[in-house]
C-alpha cells in the first residue's frame, strides 16, 4: 500500500514537473495552471523546510 501511494506521488512530481516545461514553451491554459501549482507546492515545501531548520535546537551541550 506504501509503495502504491510513494510511487502516486512520484507520478504527480513528473508531471507536475513536465507541466512546468511545457508551460514555458507555451503550452495550453490547464497546463499553466497545474505548472502554476506545482511551483507554489514547491515554493511552500521549500519553506516550511527553513523554517523547521530555523526553529531547529542548536544543541549547545547544556
Amino acid at each position: 500500500m506504501t509503495v502504491l501511494v510513494l510511487l502516486g506521488l512520484l507520478a504527480l512530481a513528473v508531471g507536475g514537473c513536465t507541466c512546468v516545461v511545457w508551460a514555458e514553451r507555451g503550452g495550453p491554459r490547464w497546463v499553466r495552471v497545474v505548472a502554476t501549482v506545482t511551483l507554489a507546492a514547491g515554493e511552500l515545501v521549500r519553506r516550511s523546510g527553513k523554517s523547521r531548520n530555523r526553529n531547529r535546537t542548536t544543541g549547545d551541550g547544556d
